[in-house]
């Protein structure tokens, strides 16, 4: 099982939304190297979810319901045959006991070379599995 990172702006799609909702389609990224992220999302995988913006903390933990399909919006495939614009359906498991603040991992020497802290920018990003460990206890989960 591999754990994702995928970031949201709460005030657009927050956590709160996929607990009400029970499941989504986790659309809209174009960013080449989260893309490759998502393409790797397979059913049974699951995604801390970090807020942006204000909070700019990780929230809680979904878990991948499909792994990655071709965006219907957006159709068309790689020369690999992977979706070009992958989606992957998302259902929550639970929230952080303690939510994790970016400034919080930045100072915690241990994750110097985690993608959250090294690519600001990537939406959505493997987790290695040290690190996935290390954040899972520090979240409470």
């Amino acid at each position: 099982m591999a754990t994702l990172l995928l970031k949201t702006e709460p005030s657009e799609y927050s956590i709160a939304d996929l607990r009400r909702e029970k499941r989504c389609a986790w659309t809209g990224v174009s960013n080449p190297g989260a893309r490759i992220a998502l393409r790797a999302a397979r059913a049974g995988d699951e995604a801390l979810i970090y807020h942006t913006g204000e909070e700019r903390a990780i929230v809680g933990l979904a878990r991948v319901a499909k792994g990655a399909y071709e965006d219907p919006a957006r159709p068309g495939h790689t020369p690999e045959g992977l979706p070009l614009w992958p989606v992957i359906d998302l259902t929550p498991l639970r929230g952080a006991k303690t939510p994790l603040t970016l400034g919080a991992i930045k100072a915690d020497a241990r994750f110097r070379d985690f993608a959250l802290v090294r690519q600001g920018r990537l939406s959505a990003m493997v987790v290695p599995p040290e690190v996935d460990a290390l954040l899972r206890s520090l979240l409470g989960l």
